[in-house]
């Protein structure tokens, strides 16, 4: 009897327990009840939060000082001090090796390989950038991209233009393996052409997919294809920006004087703290160099039997110890292309203007989706991608935020500015000038500092430039699990809804 009361009273609780927990969520300005049908099935999510995508590492923002703060060597004053912030993002942690550059040109092959072939052929690296009039580096032209011996070693070969364009396939792939992952489509190794998974393409009904089970339509009790509003889906991947690129690079958390306040002990000149490029520290590691870089003229790696630092040319994109915020090779091994167009100003003008001191970047060109005449996206190209188009200056001009289109020269090539760069007579400076940093194997140590920038056409590439890709974050700075800083929170007053039921 005992035993039946108990069970009794158990059955009791979870009832109530089920009920609560079934009761609608009620909308904070009209009362109505949210994810409801017969309230009409407007919808609200039990948000997590953003997760963090394949090798990515979130990025806390902050401010920091963006630029050269020690000796400029060079006298180019490209790249003058100036106080910024950047918002929280995410980035890579190692640089995209070879075998993730060819997973990417085997889906190309694979889906495109037999209508367009010059898709993947434009994707492939140039392996020619190793050979040289006076070294012997002609077996890398075959081995140094296609052997599993370089697997894990950062892709060089790749432009700007072909960096940016894996990062449009990668977010596609992430993307519908989320999708797969939450049992609304099937794996479909059977896409052709323009029949293939694209984000876009998707979200606005122009892919439809091997479909296992949709989402529950609460407006129509049906079920209905997964949107951007869901959270299910991830921003885009793309090349960090200059800014986002130097701001992880130096992880200066790691030099926080403590969690109580904002200080740092000290500024670094590279991605590790001290004068150095050896460890400090006294333990096993003390001496051991800590980036692939050329150390001086005709030594790339030591001697035998002391290697300095084992590896010539490039070394595994998880070599060497990681910075403060878990990120490898943030110095040396290879350059990595950043987003920003190069233009040696650009730091003048932040410095002079408090409107760009805010994740700062060059290079927008802004572009909006091709409608037809009912405000629909008009039907996808050949390869499976929503047409766009770039904003003219006219549409912009009446603008209070913005008022070109390609604000390519804003302040620094422009009327406004009084520069004027006249490429191949006067300067290798143009609209394709993009901008790498971070040093290489073959870069004095110089070039590892994370303020010093180079620039190269972004359709060019090199046998020393190679790249890694973020991701913006949305949603709190700090993470999903839990808020730092004076962001005081507070929980919703309780309010006597009885009027509601």
């Amino acid at each position: 009897m005992k035993n039946l009361l108990k069970l009794s009273a158990i059955l009791v609780v979870s009832t109530l327990v089920m009920t609560s927990c079934a009761k609608k969520e009620r909308s904070d300005v009209t009362g109505w009840k949210l994810n409801d049908t017969k309230w009409g099935g407007f919808e609200k999510l039990d948000y997590e939060g953003q997760i963090t995508g394949p090798n990515l590492v979130l990025i806390e923002g902050g401010t920091f000082t963006m630029g050269l703060t020690g000796q400029d060597v060079t006298y180019e004053w490209n790249n003058n001090p100036r106080r910024v912030t950047v918002s929280s993002f995410y980035m890579d942690e190692t640089e995209v090796s070879n075998h993730n550059y060819r997973e990417y040109l085997y889906w190309l092959d694979r889906v495109f390989g037999e209508t367009y072939p010059e898709v993947f052929l434009d994707a492939l690296p140039d392996t020619l950038v190793w050979r040289e009039e006076l070294g012997f580096n002609e077996p890398l032209v075959e081995t140094y991209f296609r052997h599993p011996a370089y697997d894990d070693y950062p892709v060089v070969g790749v432009s700007w233009v072909q960096s940016n364009d894996f990062a449009r396939w990668r977010t596609d792939r992430v993307n519908e393996m989320l999708l797969i992952e939450k049992g609304i489509l099937n794996p479909n190794p059977e896409q052709k052409d323009e029949d293939n998974f694209n984000t876009e393409s998707y979200l606005v009904g122009q892919y439809e997919g091997n479909v296992r089970k949709n989402l529950k339509d609460f407006k129509t009790g049906g079920e209905r294809r997964v949107r951007f509003e869901d959270g299910i889906m991830l921003p885009e991947y793309r090349l960090p920006t200059e800014a986002e690129w130097e701001y992880a690079a130096l992880a200066l958390q790691g030099n926080q004087a403590s969690e109580k306040d904002e200080l740092i002990t000290d500024r670094r000149i590279y991605p590790w703290n001290g004068n150095t490029v050896r460890y400090q520290r006294r333990d096993k590691n003390q001496g051991n160099i800590l980036a692939n870089f050329k150390r001086s003229r005709g030594d790339y790696m030591g001697m035998a039997g002391k290697l300095n630092d084992n590896a010539c040319p490039t070394a595994p994109v998880r070599a060497y110890l990681p910075n403060d915020f878990g990120l490898y090779n943030m110095a040396g091994n290879v350059n990595e292309w950043v987003l920003d167009l190069y233009r040696p100003l650009t730091s003048q003008t932040l410095s002079d203007s408090e409107n760009h001191d805010w994740n700062p970047y060059r290079g927008n060109r802004f572009r909006q989706k091709v409608l037809d005449e009912n405000g629909v996206p008009v039907e996808k190209d050949s390869l499976g991608r929503l047409r766009y188009r770039y904003v003219e200056d006219d549409e912009a001009a009446n603008r209070d935020n913005y008022k070109v289109g390609q604000p390519f020269n804003y302040l620094d090539g422009d009327k406004q500015s009084q520069a004027y760069y006249d490429y191949g007579v006067h300067t290798l400076i143009s609209d394709k000038a993009r901008v790498y940093k971070g040093g290489s194997w073959a870069d004095r140590a110089y070039w590892l500092s994370p303020g010093t920038r180079r620039f190269l056409d972004e359709d060019k590439s090199s046998r020393t430039i190679g790249f890694r890709c973020a991701m913006i974050r949305v949603g709190a700075p700090s993470g999903n699990d839990e808020v730092s800083g004076h962001n005081y929170k507070t929980k919703r007053k309780r309010r006597d809804d009885r009027r509601f039921k």
